[in-house]
């Protein structure tokens, strides 16, 4: 594998964690809801991450990461349509997706 699309998995892995780290214990949506540094931290983050999966798809478009495309799409979505984010949206992402691309990536680097 390509050192670089390695740099960018390591990337993304660290923002997973960073997420994580905001949820250690039991956070509800409704705390996640009311509190907006976790907010702007967690979707900071998801713009990290979806900015190195764009870069990995530049270099390698065959990729196998679950909805890799959509990644950057949400990535997109937060910066040039910040003001149309949805507080659900994110969470879900965060309660559903992140677990899956944690262990794809987990995987891609210890190969």
């Amino acid at each position: 594998m390509d050192n670089d699309i390695k740099t960018w998995l390591f990337d993304i892995l660290s923002s997973i964690e960073e997420i994580e780290s905001y949820f250690s214990g039991s956070m509800q949506f409704q705390d996640y809801e009311a509190d907006l540094r976790t907010k702007r931290a967690v979707e900071r983050n998801i713009e990290i991450i979806g900015e190195a999966m764009n870069r990995i798809l530049k270099v390698n478009d065959e990729i196998q990461i679950t909805d890799s495309r959509k990644i950057v799409d949400v990535r997109n979505r937060i910066i040039h349509g910040y003001d149309s984010v949805s507080d659900a949206v994110i969470w879900g992402i965060v309660i559903k997706q992140v677990p899956v691309l944690k262990k794809e990536v987990e995987q891609m680097l210890s190969e």
